[in-house]
Order: C-alpha cells, then sequence, then structure tokens
C-alpha cells in the first residue's frame, strides 16, 4: 500500500489572492505542483526536482512540455478527428494526456497505469479529473498493469514511465513491446517518452528494440538531442501500419520549440548498429545530468 500524500499546502489561494505551492510527501519522494503565473488554474507537477507533467485544468488541450505537445500529435493523429480512442497510459504523472484526449475525443475509454499510489491521491485531490471523462486509474507497475489489458483492446498506448528522472529497465526491453503488442489492436499505435543524452547509446537501443517488434519507427525530438549535443527527450513512435510520417513532421516542425522526425533510412542509420535490449540485458535509462532541471 502506498504512502499516503500529505500536502503542506492544499493548492488554495493565498492572501493575495495568488495560488500557492503544494508540496507533498509521495511515494516517488517529493512532489510539488507549482502554479503557472501565466494561466490561472494552470500546474506543474515536479517529483524530487525533477518535472513530470504541466496541466491546465481550465484547458485540458493546452499542451506545454515539449514532448507532451508531440505525444498530443500522435493522439491526434491516431485516428480521424473526433473519433473515440481506447488508450493505454502508461505512467500517469497529473493524467495530461487522458484528460488532452477526453477533451479533443469524448467517449473515448482511457485506463491509466500508474504506480505511485500517493501521487494518484494528490492529483485526485489537487487537480481532480471530469467526473464526466471516462478514465480509469489503476495504482499498479506499469508492465503489470499493461499485462491485464486484454488482448487488442487499446487504439494507443502511450509509455511515460519514470522513477527518480529514469526509465525502468523492465519497460526497455523486448519482452515488454511484446506486451504493447498483444494489447494492440492491429493498426494500433505505441508512442514512447524517451529521454537520453550524448553519445544517445539508450535512444539508439530503444529504437532498435522497437525496429525488433514492430515493422513501422518514426522519432520525433529536437534536433540537438537527435545530434547528441543535449540530454533531452525524445517520442518514439511504432505501429504495424504505415504511419502518418508527412503530417506528424509538419506538426513537429510547427511546434513552438521545432522538431525534427526521423524516419525509414535515416532512422535505420541513427541506430548505428545498436542491438535490441532483452529483458536479461535492459537497463534503467540514464541519470540526467543535474543543470537539465535547473
Amino acid at each position: 500500500m502506498g504512502r499516503v500524500a500529505k500536502s503542506k499546502r492544499r493548492g488554495r489561494t493565498g492572501g493575495g489572492g495568488s495560488p500557492e505551492p503544494v508540496v507533498a510527501s509521495v511515494d516517488g519522494g517529493l512532489a510539488e505542483l507549482i502554479p503557472d503565473r501565466e494561466r490561472p488554474r494552470a500546474w506543474t507537477l515536479l517529483v524530487d526536482g525533477a518535472p513530470q507533467s504541466h496541466v491546465d485544468l481550465d484547458d485540458p488541450t493546452y499542451l506545454s512540455f515539449e514532448y507532451q505537445r508531440r505525444l498530443g500529435h500522435v493522439a491526434d493523429l491516431a485516428a480521424e478527428p473526433g473519433r473515440p480512442l481506447q488508450v493505454v497510459h502508461l505512467g500517469g504523472g497529473a493524467f495530461t494526456l487522458a484528460r488532452y484526449v477526453a477533451a479533443t475525443r469524448p467517449r473515448s475509454t482511457q485506463q491509466v497505469v500508474e504506480l505511485d499510489a500517493a501521487l494518484v491521491q494528490l492529483v485526485r485531490a489537487e487537480l481532480p479529473l471530469d467526473p464526466g471523462a471516462r478514465i480509469r486509474v489503476r495504482s499498479a507497475d506499469a508492465r503489470a498493469g499493461l499485462a491485464k489489458v486484454p488482448d487488442g483492446w487499446a487504439d494507443l498506448v502511450i509509455a511515460d514511465v519514470f522513477s527518480g528522472a529514469r526509465t525502468p529497465a523492465h519497460l526497455t526491453s523486448t519482452e515488454f513491446l511484446g506486451e504493447v503488442r498483444r494489447a494492440l489492436r492491429p493498426g494500433g499505435l505505441y508512442a514512447a517518452n524517451l529521454a537520453d543524452g550524448p553519445p544517445l547509446a539508450h535512444l539508439r537501443a530503444q529504437v532498435a528494440t522497437a525496429a525488433a517488434m514492430f515493422p513501422e519507427l518514426a522519432l520525433a525530438a529536437d534536433p540537438t538531442v537527435l545530434r547528441g549535443r543535449r540530454f533531452g527527450n525524445a517520442v518514439l513512435l511504432a505501429s504495424d501500419r504505415a504511419l502518418p510520417v508527412a503530417e506528424l513532421t509538419r506538426r513537429v516542425a510547427g511546434d513552438p520549440h521545432a522538431g525534427r522526425v526521423e524516419h525509414g533510412r535515416e532512422l535505420v542509420d541513427f541506430t548505428g548498429g545498436a542491438a535490441p535490449v532483452t529483458d536479461a540485458s535492459a537497463k534503467p535509462s540514464p541519470v540526467p545530468p543535474p543543470a537539465v532541471f535547473r
């Protein structure tokens, strides 16, 4: 059973009428909800100083973080506009992407799997979900929760799981992706938020691992990250069907912080001969440099 989150503040307004930060002890460390001074009911979630999510309760279609915008593009392109989706979110954070899908695709059915039960409790209390949204939140390990998803149930599986700012090893292997593929319907999409820096060994291995399990891949990231010049996030997209690469490329290039999409031969070249990761060889993603969160 997870620790109970105990907030020093309840996120209400202070004497001057401005929201105050919420600080709480959760299973994964120290959680902070920091109010966005430019958006009245928007908050950034940090755990042990690492930014996890940004959510605007007044406008759940607003995606602030670069990687969240790219995952939002994937959700937009998973089916024709407005069509309800069945989505599995591995990693909960502040439920930003689940809120986004619920707002952009009403009547979607979503499952969120988040290991940190105390974090789930905190987010539910301070940033409540729309009671009309079909979002089920389960406190469980991501891989164990995925194993309970029926075969072929999901149109989209989104993996955004970090423990201590690192992706756990057991979520990086071909065996894990075998479970993802089992849960996806034919033509479904898998999207993963990955973090790495020079020399990009983890990111290259993750692309090679996905290539061993899915015939179609694309990778979206800041060009400086793809060139190995700094630590950052990349969104990996995989499917058993042709991907909407042209439209994804257009959208990613038009973001406030323009990104690039690699696909086909360029993506094969990017892997540089990296070998797929198995459960036997899996390691967590690298520790981010301290300067990343300053």
